[in-house]
């Protein structure tokens, strides 16, 4: 069962400790951390990987809707409000559930059970298996920084490995999702969420160099 990394945000004491008691019951959830509003919330997810965010909706600087809005790639998010009202607004967001102040703890794990869920079918769906020197190794989607066509094969770069394996990069692109990689080149595919910068004609991906060829470049740009 995979473990499963929480962020509480609420800036009312009592409601984050509530929260934090609820998740110290369940073996497959471990609070990460607890904020009081969502620049700190911010400033902890600059440097750290979170499964899952227990979202108030109403608190000083910025509400939690409007944090939402913004946020470019947010895990899944329970929300956890006295407000009824925003429900349907939220649900336009990574939102998985919608829980009402005061929460109950059969309902609290109604929500984190659908989250949990949600991991394990999108793990199963996010698993390829390349045939690479007489054997067939499995890779997560979500690990591949790009990947380079070499005439009749290509070679897939991860985050932990480097795999060359015989198929076409068109039959390579095909199974991986249209919303997270976009091709640059005619030989080149890249995830968007693990490029770093782009300058003039490349694009960065820490201490790897993708170009952009001449045709690709509005396109790519549009995606950013």
């Amino acid at each position: 069962m995979k473990q499963l990394n929480c962020l509480i945000i609420d800036d009312e004491p009592i409601a984050r400790e509530g929260i934090n008691d609820y998740c110290k019951e369940v073996p497959f959830l471990n609070v990460a951390a607890l904020c009081k509003n969502v620049l700190q919330a911010n400033h902890y997810l600059e440097s750290n990987e979170i499964d899952l965010i227990f979202l108030d909706i109403n608190m000083p600087i910025l509400s939690g809707v409007d944090w939402l809005k913004d946020l470019k790639k947010s895990p899944p998010v329970i929300m956890t409000t006295a407000y009824k009202e925003y429900a349907l607004q939220s649900f336009g967001y990574n939102v998985l559930d919608y829980l009402v102040k005061p929460i109950s703890f059969k309902r609290f794990l109604q929500a984190v059970n659908k989250v949990n869920s949600y991991y394990t079918h999108t793990d199963e769906k996010n698993i390829l298996f390349l045939k690479s020197k007489k054997q067939h190794k499995k890779i997560a989607i979500e690990d591949i920084l790009f990947v380079e066509a070499m005439q009749n094969y290509i070679k897939v770069t991860t985050s932990k490995e480097t795999i060359i394996t015989h198929i076409s990069l068109k039959s390579f692109k095909d199974q991986l999702p249209d919303n997270t990689f976009i091709q640059t080149h005619k030989s080149y595919i890249v995830s968007k969420y693990k490029v770093d910068k782009i300058v003039e004609n490349k694009i960065i991906i820490g201490d790897y160099e993708i170009p952009i060829s001449v045709r690709l470049r509005k396109t790519v740009l549009n995606n950013f």
